[in-house]
């Protein structure tokens, strides 16, 4: 089982930066990727970025691409998801999500982001 925990959201003024931070516990080994979902109100949960740990490939959703950069997991078992030139648009709770190599996927509790003026 691996359990992860995010921080680092919070208010940003647009065109502003953030950088959240998920921490990885557990069976840490077993990840096989890692990534950031996001749900606004109103709408269904989307992905954002991932990178797989063995070809250490990474994906974005067009809407973040130049402006969202996705970690690898350091030695404190931690990614970060670096968010710079926010937009109103990118409001919303942002979600860890891990996969192991085995199929086991695991969900942070969350951490809320609001770009606003």
């Amino acid at each position: 089982q691996v359990q992860l925990v995010e921080s680092g959201g919070g208010l940003v003024r647009p065109g502003g930066s953030l950088r959240l931070s998920c921490t990885a516990s557990g069976r840490i080994f077993t990840i096989a990727s890692i990534a950031w979902y996001r749900q606004a109100p109103g709408k269904q949960r989307e992905l954002v970025a991932e990178r797989n740990r063995v070809t250490d490939k990474t994906n974005y959703v067009d809407s973040v691409k130049g402006r969202f950069t996705i970690s690898r997991v350091d030695a404190q078992n931690t990614a970060y998801l670096q968010m710079n030139a926010l937009k109103p648009e990118d409001t919303a709770v942002y979600y860890c999500f891990s996969k192991t190599s085995a199929g086991d996927e695991s969900w942070g509790q969350g951490t809320q982001v609001t770009v606003s003026s």
